[in-house]
């Protein structure tokens, strides 16, 4: 009998059939978007550090739900923080020098804003100016597609829907007269489009948007349990009825209903 013959499938049409050979695992609602080219670069520390503290408001998303896959994202994708919590799948393309064999799948999250450097040119430093589609990756992120000699690698990109372990989180700061809430550990969509707030005593107020996920209101809610309804930008809305307990405190953090990844 032959031994039969293994064909390797040109790298520009395997790009082409991404879209339908990733799309036919899909499940839940979210589907997920079109590739797009862009690049990536890399910073922080192999641990994770350095990547904390970021523009989403997120803290040390390494030591919560988000991991070491994150990224740091250009204006042009950031959206004034409207895409943080959003996941993509990132692919290593058109650079077999540097590209890990077999082109492996990234998976991330946006937690952070790669700011604009305009005295640089956009293709020799400046990659994350605008208009340019950048990804400025945790480096062990990084590390799982390609080589750290790169620096920059060339990507293939598109959001997919986010996997996260139990409910969205509501963690509270502020004080009497400005409820501050950052909203995590969102699935499906990822990001945050408008957030509610409900007390015991009071109907639905809308919170606005202050920084990152950060949403804030000055209606007084203390000595009130909390409600919340989450929209996110498919247009579905989860609501976690009273996940706040009468005498909750600033800076603790509660967990919600989530939406179906």
């Amino acid at each position: 009998m032959a031994a039969s013959k293994q064909v390797s499938m040109p790298p520009a049409l395997l790009l082409l059939l991404l879209p339908l050979l990733v799309q036919a695992n899909f499940k839940g609602p979210y589907k997920g978007g079109e590739w797009k080219s862009a690049h990536a670069t890399f910073y922080g520390h192999n641990d994770g550090s350095g990547t904390i503290e970021g523009a989403c408001g997120y803290g040390e998303p390494h030591k919560q739900s988000y991991g070491l896959q994150t990224a740091a994202l250009s204006e042009a994708i950031f959206n004034s923080g409207f895409s943080c919590g959003q996941c993509y799948e990132i692919k290593c393309v058109n650079d077999d020098q540097w590209c890990k064999p077999g082109n492996p799948s990234l998976f991330i999250t946006g937690t952070n804003l790669c700011p604009p450097n305009p005295s640089l040119p956009n293709d020799n430093g400046g990659w994350c100016n605008h208009p340019r589609e950048h990804f400025d990756l945790s480096m062990p992120a990084f590390a799982t597609i390609a080589e750290f000699k790169a620096g920059i690698i060339p990507i293939a990109y598109r959001r997919v829907p986010c996997k996260r372990q139990g409910g969205i989180k509501f963690t509270i700061n502020g004080h009497q007269y400005f409820t501050l809430v950052l909203v995590w550990n969102v699935a499906g969509a990822g990001d945050v489009t408008s957030v509610k707030i409900k007390g015991d005593k009071t109907g639905w107020t809308n919170m606005k948007k202050n920084w990152g996920q950060n949403w804030e209101t000055d209606v007084d809610f203390t000595g009130q349990s909390l409600s919340f309804r989450v929209t996110t930008s498919d247009s579905r809305t989860s609501t976690s009825w009273h996940v706040v307990p009468r005498d909750w405190q600033y800076g603790q953090t509660f967990e919600g209903k989530n939406f179906n990844s």
